[in-house]
């Protein structure tokens, strides 16, 4: 059975997250999770010991609340070569299903890290090389099928394909148009087509 303070401890991290990925690290006051979650400075402070705790544990449930679909959806076939299409078809509605997140949590926390948390950075890095592992392996599953040569570099390319997302989200959001994502999208199913897939 869930405690009461597990509860309420998830209950802040729910309400903190969009706050902490929309206004960033440095940006995000105590009065604002307050304010957002409706307790007092000492209830927030009984289950996190201190603002960067909140920070960590939202940045987790942020990118969990975006991996844990993308994941749910590669389920969809057994195929890797279809795994990496499913990601594609995936990121192409990103735009519409990160906005309620407050953005995708890996690119706003990525920038505003960078400028003003080594330890919260790192732990965006770390999420970078999930991601980029994650594809690599379905590469390199791929590889193992016969459904893409053998002279695939497998990490190149997940970090290659890694990289054409992100960029994509990054214009999709500054732009504020997901003509971006879908075309970027387009074009990484061109390269699985013409360079990976035999």
């Amino acid at each position: 059975m869930t405690t009461k303070a597990k509860l309420t401890a998830q209950y802040i991290i729910e309400v903190s997250a969009p706050i902490f990925n929309k206004n960033g690290y440095a940006a995000t006051s105590l009065n604002d999770i307050t304010q957002a979650t409706g307790l007092t400075k000492g209830a927030i402070y009984g289950n996190f010991k201190n603002k960067e705790d909140l920070a960590y544990a939202s940045f987790k449930y942020m990118v969990n609340s975006l991996l844990k679909p993308l994941s749910k959806h590669l389920e969809l076939s057994n195929s890797p070569i279809q795994k990496l299409f499913l990601i594609t078809d995936f990121y192409r509605n990103y735009y519409h299903f990160s906005k309620h997140l407050g953005g995708c949590p890996v690119l706003n926390i990525g920038v505003d890290a960078n400028n003003s948390n080594s330890e919260l950075l790192n732990k965006v890095r770390d999420t970078i090389q999930r991601i980029q592992d994650k594809l690599c392996s379905i590469i390199e599953d791929a590889i193992e099928e016969g459904e893409i040569s053998t002279e695939i570099n497998a990490m190149q390319y997940a970090k290659r394909i890694d990289t054409m997302i992100q960029g994509a989200v990054f214009m999709t959001y500054t732009m504020n148009d997901d003509f971006y994502m879908k075309d970027t999208m387009n074009l990484i199913d061109q390269i699985i087509e013409k360079e990976l897939k035999i």
